[in-house]
């Protein structure tokens, strides 16, 4: 609703007046953000027998057969340890950011577990008809091979394509190239047994 003020003199004299000036009443509202909790985050971290938890206040240590881990956790998140050895990450504080480190942190923990019992694999592998990747995404890439090729994995870094139709070998080939071509500088990727990668000079290696 709006309303119109009367022009109001402020020197007789002068006849100088402010103008009407139409005033509109101001509404507020306000809006209530939930932090959801998160589901990644909720997940308990199963702990081996063969691994050694050492929990002290923010600082977490595990120790396997291959080698031991550590971390420093946020005020944000606290991580708790129940009678069975479950580790279990939960939100210190209700806040959103907390929220986001929640299944972050879970998810760092579960990394630490499976890194020191089992190691993590970063080579091809053939599953049936399928070629499956680890590339550095969230999750391995599945590849289905096509009927008239054969996929053989060499030397655990290696992918041997074969069959009697040329082109589709080269496109097989160039189908797996892609998820991750070499990278300029290190020349980190997939790249063909013949290909030369031109690397160029960091910044940090370029004189000043």
């Amino acid at each position: 609703m709006a309303y119109n003020l009367r022009s109001v003199f402020l020197d007789e004299r002068s006849g100088i007046c402010a103008p009407s000036v139409p005033v509109t009443r101001v509404g507020f509202s306000r809006e209530i953000i939930e932090c959801k909790e998160s589901w990644i985050g909720k997940q308990p971290v199963q702990v081996p027998f063969n691994v050694t938890i050492t929990l002290e206040g923010q600082n977490l240590k595990v120790k396997g057969l291959l080698g031991g881990l550590s971390r420093n956790y946020p005020q944000e998140v606290k991580i708790e340890r129940d009678e069975n050895g479950i580790l279990q990450v939960k939100k210190a504080v209700d806040t959103r950011i907390a929220n986001q480190m929640h299944g972050l942190f879970r998810t760092l923990t579960n990394n630490m577990v499976v890194g020191v019992s089992n190691d993590f694999e970063k080579r091809p592998s053939t599953k049936g008809k399928d070629l499956v990747l680890s590339l550095g995404f969230s999750h391995p890439v599945r590849m289905t091979t096509p009927g008239d090729l054969q996929v053989k994995v060499e030397e655990n870094t290696r992918i041997a394509v074969s069959g009697n139709d040329k082109c589709s070998i080269g496109e097989f080939a160039a189908s797996i190239r892609r998820w991750r071509p070499p990278e300029p500088y290190e020349g980190k990727g997939v790249r063909y047994a013949n290909e030369v990668i031109r690397l160029k000079e960091g910044k940090a290696g370029k004189k000043k």
